[in-house]
């Protein structure tokens, strides 16, 4: 039976490129009262490259409000005028100032991200708080809670600007799509993109989950405000980390008569207190005692999808690694549990239990730091 839970959709800023499909699935999604049948492609992740903050030692938060000289509340009107306003100061081909080029590109950088909504949005969830040159790093799930459309900036054009814009907004790719206007011109509507963090168990058993999307918009008054739509997703059973859900016409309108983009949802786990998945693979730690390692023994873990009884060999040392095949997350084909095996000694709190282990260092004759002194 599908699991049924209500989650918050974490929008994905890192588009990437999505590769051949593998498999098809379909999956209802419920709009406004309105139930569709989607077809739901399922495909692999391009391999993704290291976190640039892994790289660089320090990473500095840029007020780009204080930059562009305007409160956090300004509306549109309010940036595009300071924006104009700077660049006729600033601009190397009229400016006199020595700092000319690094200014006006400081400017260019603030203008990119507060004239967009969607960029304007997460930057002020993420930069509450923090004071500018303030050292900054993003924090896990920073982007939880948005949707957004397909647009971004080129990897050229993220270049141009600071490792604090590349860090928040380089990854997002993709290119604009051109503005048609003339009449009887049919132009599709842009894919929109989200990331879903899922419970490891919805992937044994499938799900139907109710997901809530923010959507940054612009109000009346040239503010950005957040709008909420709610939508029923069905999760199928054997869905991986990484792999995406379309949901067909979800996405932008087109224009003209052209067919709306579509809602691909990027498949995330929240962490597990118990099992840790890589890849198809799921990882457990088995606590074992002294005994058990030592003459074997047959224990019993319990998994998303029931328990299983498995054999400890004899003489099983702690950080030893059993892999028992087909018993991790149920793919096609599914993958392995692994076994990780922790030694666990009982506690000496009573006179019994201390006899038993001065009976073991009297009657083994064993040196575990032996092998150290030869």
């Amino acid at each position: 039976m599908p699991i049924h839970r209500k989650v918050v959709l974490a929008a994905c800023f890192h588009r990437r490129t999505v590769g051949s499909v593998n498999d098809t699935w379909r999956a209802s999604s419920d709009f406004k009262g309105l139930i569709h049948t989607v077809t739901a492609p399922i495909s692999p992740l391009d391999e993704i490259t290291p976190n640039p903050t892994e790289r660089r030692s320090r990473l500095e938060f840029k007020d780009y409000y204080q930059t562009l000289g305007v409160a956090r509340d300004a509306t549109a009107e309010d940036i595009k005028k300071s924006f104009r306003k700077l660049a006729r100061k600033y601009h190397p081909d009229v400016s006199k100032e020595p700092d000319a080029v690094t200014r006006m590109q400081a400017v260019n950088e603030a203008y990119a991200v507060l004239s967009d909504p969607e960029k304007r949005a997460a930057y002020d969830r993420l930069g509450q708080g923090y004071q500018p040159g303030q050292d900054f790093r993003p924090p896990p799930d920073w982007d939880v809670g948005f949707e957004f459309s397909g647009h971004g900036f080129s990897t050229a054009e993220a270049a141009d600007f600071s490792d604090f814009f590349a860090e928040l907004f380089g990854r997002m790719g993709g290119a604009h799509h051109a503005d048609f206007r003339a009449a009887g011109i049919h132009v599709p509507g842009e894919d929109h993109h989200a990331k879903i963090l899922l419970e490891l168990e919805d992937t044994f058993h499938g799900a139907t989950r109710q997901i809530s999307l923010q959507v940054p918009r612009l109000d009346t008054n040239g503010r950005v405000a957040l709008e909420t739509r709610t939508l029923n997703v069905q999760i199928p059973k054997g869905v991986r980390e990484g792999q995406m859900i379309r949901l067909a016409g979800q996405g932008a309108p087109g224009r003209g008569e052209g067919r709306p983009g579509d809602l691909l949802l990027e498949i995330h786990f929240k962490p597990h207190p118990r099992f840790r998945v890589d890849g198809r693979d799921l990882h457990l730690t088995v606590p074992v005692t002294p005994w058990e390692a030592a003459l074997g023994a047959a224990v019993t873990v319990e998994l998303p999808d029931g328990a299983l009884k498995v054999r400890i060999p004899e003489g099983s040392q702690g950080g030893q690694q059993l892999r028992v095949r087909g018993k991790g997350l149920p793919a096609d084909p599914p993958g392995d549990l692994l076994l990780h095996i922790k030694v666990v000694l009982p506690p000496v709190t009573t006179p019994k239990a201390r006899e038993l282990y001065e009976t073991m260092a009297r009657e083994l004759a064993f040196d575990p730091r032996a092998e150290r002194r030869t």
